[in-house]
């Protein structure tokens, strides 16, 4: 079902938007990654999207996603768990370093929205599982598929550990590389 941002009713809300929509280096490297991709396996490419929660509770709404950990020197970013991008021995540093954030209060953004809970007890737990992610590495394989951790595994892992359906593709057939794994380490219970 469909949600409208910016309504003020306890909810977790899955948000669907464009990868890249922050800025232009990840838009162009995620292109020629899913066409190096579509390539390997014989397909044409995807457009690719970025999953992240909106998750409102008492009326104050947070933005709950996996983000790199160098796009912003915002003091209130909700940074609630850090892990590291590529390598683990790269995540020393910032710039390989992503973070998981419960942003309160942010203006509403555009994408494609699916509510998927109003019940105050999961909305509850959805923030408070939120800095139990495994902290694997962005980029590397994780699961039995093989499918590579990302932004996209940290919801799906969400989802599928507070029992909420993970079964809501992106829109217009598009692609959202690491759902899988999200939802496979959270079966397996391991990270």
């Amino acid at each position: 079902m469909a949600a409208r941002p910016g309504d003020e009713t306890d909810a977790v809300v899955l948000r669907w938007a464009p990868v890249g929509e922050g800025g232009r280096v990840a838009r162009r490297t995620s292109w020629w990654w899913e066409v190096a991709r579509a390539r390997v396996q014989g397909r044409a490419p995807q457009r690719l999207f970025h999953a992240s929660l909106q998750v409102t509770a008492a009326g104050l709404r947070h933005d709950v996603e996996l983000v790199p950990a160098w796009g912003t020197s915002e003091r209130d970013r909700g940074a609630v768990a850090q892990g590291p991008v590529g390598a683990r021995w790269l995540g020393r540093s910032r710039f390989f370093r992503y973070e998981v954030r419960t942003w309160p209060d942010r203006p509403a953004r555009p994408g494609t929205f699916h509510e998927l809970s109003r019940d105050p007890d999961v909305v509850a737990q959805v923030l408070v599982t939120a800095p139990q992610v495994p902290l694997l590495v962005w980029g590397r394989a994780a699961g039995p598929s093989g499918d590579m951790w990302s932004s996209n595994s940290f919801v799906s892992w969400l989802l599928a550990v507070v029992g909420l359906p993970t079964d809501v593709p992106p829109p217009d057939g598009g692609s959202a590389p690491g759902w899988t794994a999200g939802v496979e380490v959270a079966h397996l219970g391991s990270g």
